[in-house]
């Protein structure tokens, strides 16, 4: 999928699919690449989140920027949910810390051995957004809750869209036991630095995502080189 990613992204980039243009239909793109319907739309997917394309019911995919801005996860932009998440997630952690009862810790432990057994992403992803719903619960403070509740979904798809593109999911594993760690010991300050360094990971894993070294395109002879 990254490959067939790249090789798209590519393409809008280096000006071979311009703005407006219509990309060929996936059964075209599927023999020209020469992979599944899954794989192509995955990448498709991916290509509108970053904010490149737009899918028209009916119509097929439509180009709508040449360069990566701002991706969009649901109804918010990445830049906007990082920085709420960074205003809320972080104290919310110290408080967690300094409320957590036994159930939320023995909650939280659960759910932080099933990811870690997790081989399935769809299913990694659920927990993940169920992993800072439960560390907001532990704060004790239903508005948390409702603020994250409130983010869910954005939050689901930003964590996809990191595990297929940036390979997340064992770095993340690792963050979240640290928080977990934070909370068994009732250490404030140490889960809201778990917490800072795990969304400092969400930034710099989505920037590289976004903003990759510039290198020379495989498509400088054309969309289907």
């Amino acid at each position: 999928m990254e490959a067939v990613l790249a090789h798209l992204r590519g393409a809008i980039e280096h000006g071979h699919y311009a703005i407006g243009d219509k990309l060929p239909s996936e059964a075209e793109l599927c023999r020209t690449l020469e992979v599944s319907r899954p794989v192509l739309r995955e990448s498709l997917r991916a290509l509108q989140t970053m904010g490149l394309t737009v899918s028209r019911t009916g119509k097929g995919t439509f180009v709508v920027a040449n360069t990566v801005e701002d991706p969009t996860f649901g109804d918010y932009a990445a830049s906007d949910l990082l920085e709420v998440r960074r205003h809320i997630e972080i104290p919310v952690a110290g408080y967690a810390a300094a409320r957590r009862t036994p159930e939320d810790l023995d909650h939280l432990a659960h759910l932080l051995d099933r990811m870690e057994r997790e081989t399935d992403t769809t299913a990694w992803v659920a927990m993940d957004t169920l992993f800072h719903l439960a560390v907001a619960e532990a704060a004790q403070n239903p508005v948390f809750r409702r603020v994250i509740e409130e983010i869910r979904d954005a939050l689901a798809r930003q964590s996809a869209f990191l595990n297929e593109l940036g390979g997340r999911r064992e770095q993340s594993n690792r963050e979240h036991r640290a928080i977990v760690e934070a909370l068994i010991d009732g250490c404030e300050s140490d889960a809201v630095e778990a917490m800072s360094h795990h969304l400092d990971r969400v930034e710099t894993t989505l920037t590289d995502i976004v903003r990759p070294p510039r290198t020379e395109s495989p498509l400088e002879g054309g969309p289907e080189a």
